[in-house]
This record gives structure tokens, sequence and C-alpha cells, in this order.
């Protein structure tokens, strides 16, 4: 997730863009229009405790037991934001699960970003955490220098007991989606499960949209997974095209198999984040795509919308501009990045859900000439939620 080479972002984008499949059904069709003005949420340069402090992945949102927001989205030392409403939070220089560094890969405590939270009370959350095992970092762990080439990533889980303000972490982390092989396999290449959605609910279900770049047998994309017990990171079942019966065990702890998982059109790269519309009940998907073919004509944020979360309408457009995965080189000054739709008046702890107007949270990325910088800015424009018959 941090900032890094022209070589990776167009290297990603490629196997991500490859992953596409067939349009099945027709679901509903959900028109998403700015209309309110730009507004900062969060600057790194104004703003962070240390330089760790930038926004490096799309926000997620809770209110605790207290009724505070709680925000994550910064990067591997996971401070919050904080405050009592989303136009009044500041961050909280109290490290939640400061990354370790550790060069054992199954322990999966390399450098860790909380993706995606989810809590019933307000005070124990559950988390799922894009890790990423640096192979390049690692003396003898990887055989190539690259961090595109070394880079093996898999979902696990944390609980916090006291609503955010700390995260349990009991070595190794409990797995929720790996690949069915270890990181010495296959490098040379990005592999592995990343960067999930938020969290969202179906009655007593919860599901989250993963990225993957594949293996043998499996073809990158975007997975759906589902559970009823999001306190049980083992619960957590992915849908192989007839029903959620996939699961990805550890590799370092469990027999070789050859699971797999049915990918979803159309997303090219992975999903800022699923909600449910209040007033129809569709669920609305905002994610970044690079221009490409004619499902993506141009570069920027896209919505697409479902009825059952597996078959998606075309996606539409949503803001224009040169994305994290595009090349920087060619982007102008700055990158927009991690969308995700929140709306403060949601029903719930999770804002899982979404009326007539919600805000557009992303985050820009300032470059200097081929490199994309740590200055970053967390941004927010209002947006108008239509559902067409």
């Amino acid at each position: 997730m941090v900032a890094a080479s022209r070589s990776r972002l167009l290297a990603l984008a490629a196997l991500l863009l490859a992953a596409g499949q067939a349009h099945a059904a027709e679901p509903p069709v959900a028109a998403l229009t700015l209309v309110g003005a730009l507004e900062t949420v969060f600057s790194a340069k104004r703003d962070a405790c240390d330089g760790d402090d930038v926004p490096d992945a799309p926000v997620r949102a809770f209110r605790d037991v207290d009724g505070e927001i709680v925000m994550f989205g910064l990067h591997t030392k996971n401070r919050a934001l904080r405050g009592p409403g989303f136009d009044r939070l500041s961050i909280d220089c109290r490290p939640t699960m400061p990354s370790k560094g550790n060069a054992d890969p199954s322990a999966y405590d390399d450098a860790s970003w909380i993706a995606a939270t989810w809590t019933e009370d307000g005070r124990r959350v559950d988390a799922l955490v894009h890790h990423e095992y640096q192979g390049n970092t690692h003396p003898d762990r990887c055989r190539f220098k690259a961090y595109l080439a070394c880079w093996y990533n898999t979902l696990v889980a944390v609980t916090s007991p006291d609503g955010g303000r700390s995260f349990e972490r009991e070595l190794p982390l409990p797995v929720v989606a790996a690949a069915p092989f270890r990181q010495d396999v296959g490098q040379g290449r990005h592999r592995g499960f990343f960067n999930p959605s938020n969290i969202f609910a179906r009655g007593p279900e919860r599901f989250f949209i993963s990225s993957t770049t594949g293996w043998a047998g499996q073809s990158g994309g975007a997975c759906l997974f589902r559970t009823t017990s999001p306190d049980r990171p083992d619960s957590w079942r992915a849908f192989d095209g007839t029903g959620f019966r996939t699961h990805f065990l550890d590799p370092y702890r469990a027999p070789p198999g050859t699971p797999t998982c049915r990918t979803i059109w159309p997303f090219p790269a992975p999903v800022g984040s699923v909600v449910r519309h209040r007033p129809t009940g569709a669920w609305i998907a905002v994610f970044q795509a690079s221009a490409g073919g004619d499902t993506f004509p141009v570069a920027g944020f896209y919505a697409t919308s479902s009825r059952d979360l597996v078959t998606w309408d075309t996606p539409r457009l949503l803001l224009a501009g040169k994305t994290l995965y595009d090349d920087p080189c060619a982007s102008g000054d700055r990158l927009i990045a991690y969308p995700t739709l929140i709306d403060r008046d949601a029903e719930g702890r999770n804002f899982d859900n979404v009326g007539n107007v919600a805000d557009l949270y992303f985050t820009t990325l300032r470059v200097e000439g081929c490199t994309i910088t740590s200055d970053r800015d967390l941004l927010r424009r209002r947006v108008a939620v239509t559902i067409l018959p």
C-alpha cells in the first residue's frame, strides 16, 4: 500500500485488469453525482504525528462504545482518527498496532495495515489486516531485489478489546485468506490476497471483497467472502461460483491444497468500499481503475451496483483522474486513490449503508517526476446517490 515504483504499479495494474469475466444478468443502476465542495479531512504535512502518518488505504469507520467516530486508513503504525463526529476528527498519536518487520514469513508480522473493521458493541473490534511480507527487505528471503517481485500478501485477523485503541496479536496471526503456497514460491511477481473492502452486513451475514493476483488454476481479480461470525477468522469462506465453500488455509500450517474462488466482474483493482442503499436495498461498490477498453474509457473512480453481490452493473465514472495504478510519470502532480463511500447518518455502528446522500472519501498523492511521495491528503466530497429503475 505504500508509495511504490512505476514498474510495481504498472505491473500490478496489468495483472488486475486481465481479471474480468462476462456480465451475467441485469442488476440495478447506481447513479452517483458529486454535489459538494472538496474538503480536507487529514493532511499528512499538517496533521501527522510523525513521518509514518500518511493516508495509505481506504478509510474504515465505526462508532465506538462511547459514541465517538473511529477511523483507520493511515500507514503501518495504524494510528486512528477519532472524534465526536466526522467534522471533528483528529489523529490519536498512540499506535494501535505498529508493524514489527519480522523476517519470519510464517509469523505474518512484517508490514501490516488495518484494512477492514467490524464491531457489534463498539468495544470489541474485529479487523482484517492487509499483511505484506516484503521479502526484498530481508536478507536471503527473495531471489529478486524489487519490491513487487518479492511481495507476498496475506489477509490475517486481529481483535481489539478496547474500541480500537489497541489490537491483540498473538503470533502467528490467524489467516483469513492466503495463497496455497509459501512466500518462497513463485517469486518474481506479486502473490496472494490483498486490499480487502470494508466488511458489510446482509442480515446475519458479513461479507468483504478481496483482490488476488491468482496462481495456476486461480484467476486474478476480486473474490467475495462471507461469514456469520467475524469474530472467528477461520469461519470466512469464499464464493466458488455456486456457494461459499472455499476455505483458504495458512500454507505454513496446513497441508497443500488447491482452493479457488470465482472472481467477480467488473473489478479490475481492489474495491474501495461496498455499501447498501437503504431506500432500495441495492449494493453500491466504488473502486479505482486505469483507462482501458470500453468499460473504463478514462482513469478515475467508478461506481457499480448489484442486487446479489455477484452480478454487477456496468461501471459508471464518478471522478476522473489518474490513479495509483496509472503511470506516475504521466500523471501530472497528483494521483487519486482509495475511494470509500460513508454516510455519516448510517444505521448501525459500521457505516456499511447509505441513504440518498453520502460522502466520498479518497486520497490525493503528490508526484515528483516519477516518484509518488508521502505528501498526501485525505479528502471528501458530498455525493448524491440514486438507484435508477
